[in-house]
């Protein structure tokens, strides 16, 4: 008889178990009206993108990072995943970065940027904004190229994080050593 004691409240356990399971179906209503909103995001987001078409596309990466970058004639606006470049990068230094080959090319306040920039840190970043405007430039004008490469701008900096090893703290750092 306690065995079948045991049984019963077993099957008990079970069927709590499976009560949550109706609560899901609420949550498949709620992540349907989710998805329906993020789709109507998309369709705006599309609905932005055909000012650039005209423009000149180039992709520029460094580190984990990969930047989408659009240039069009303009006054020299730079706007970085929709926000303006100094609001984005706010350091000096991160700033420069991107305006380099500008300066190299004597092209200031000649082209508008739009950029799109995922992965990575903002010095990866900012490496990979300036990649694609470079590579941008070399576009729109092939003679600009020799300026360009000799700067070292086309050159895709390959440098990476190396993997972290198995038996080692970090990539190269292992533990502590006690000689006695």
């Amino acid at each position: 008889m306690a065995t079948e004691t045991k049984k019963t409240t077993a099957k008990a356990t079970t069927a709590k178990k499976a009560a949550p399971a109706k609560k899901t179906t609420t949550t498949k209503a709620a992540t349907k009206t989710t998805t329906k909103t993020v789709a109507a995001k998309k369709t705006n987001a599309t609905i932005a993108t055909p000012k650039l078409n005209n423009a000149i596309y180039a992709t520029g990466k460094r580190k984990d990072s990969v930047a989408r970058v659009y240039l069009i004639p303009g006054k020299g606006n730079i706007v970085i995943n929709e926000r303006p470049m100094a609001e984005y990068f706010r350091r000096p230094v991160l700033q420069m970065i991107l305006n380099q080959p500008f300066v190299v090319t004597k092209r200031e306040g000649a082209y508008d940027v739009f950029v799109m920039v995922i992965g990575g840190g903002l010095s990866g970043q900012a490496g990979a904004v300036k990649h694609g405007i470079s590579k941008a430039l070399e576009k729109s004008e092939p003679d600009l190229r020799a300026a360009l490469k000799a700067a070292g701008f086309l050159t895709r900096d390959s440098r990476v994080v190396e993997r972290k090893h198995y038996g080692f703290r970090k990539a190269r750092r292992s533990t502590q050593f006690v000689k006695r």
